[in-house]
């Protein structure tokens, strides 16, 4: 059987306005989550200081986790019909901007807060659409993703509160 350039119909019971729009709305997610993994790997390589031990694992499990994501977040917008873009384009969608690695840890910590801040954005902003269309299976992948980020970020900030 030879294998042919013809595309085979998406039928999963969402039309295809829906699926675009909601594969749009995963492109920025998958842009987002991309940027972050790339931030947190960073920070993971150039932490120093009297934290470095805690943050550098603690960055470790955040970017792995993060890693594994966007294949899951790339593979859904396949799975909707649409073709996922390139990394050079990917950084377009983003609203998490790239940082140098060369912060105090604080900082680090800060901008990964806000880099996961971003990243629930985002995925809020993909939610009505994926509801309108009955899109469980987006609805489920960033509801895990949305209580991932939300723990993240308060064990993130929970580094830099005062105890008094």
């Amino acid at each position: 059987m030879a294998l042919t350039n013809q595309k085979m119909p998406v039928e999963i019971g969402i039309d295809e306005s829906s699926r675009k729009e909601i594969a749009e709305g995963l492109t920025r997610f998958l842009a987002d989550t991309y940027l972050l993994y790339f931030k947190t790997h960073n920070f993971h390589w150039n932490v120093s200081g009297p934290m470095f031990q805690t943050l550098h694992v603690m960055f470790e499990v955040q970017y792995q986790d993060l890693w594994l994501t966007v294949d899951e977040i790339a593979e859904r917008i396949r799975a909707l019909g649409v073709i996922v873009p390139s990394y050079s384009k990917l950084g377009t969608y983003s609203t998490v901007k790239e940082e140098e690695g060369d912060k105090s840890s604080e900082d680090m910590i800060r901008s990964l807060i806000d880099g996961h801040s971003a990243v629930l954005r985002t995925a809020r902003s993909v939610f009505p659409n994926a509801e309108e269309a009955g899109d469980q299976s987006t609805l489920d992948l960033l509801t895990q993703r949305m209580r991932s980020h939300e723990k993240t970020a308060w064990m993130l900030r929970s580094l830099l509160e005062d105890r008094k």
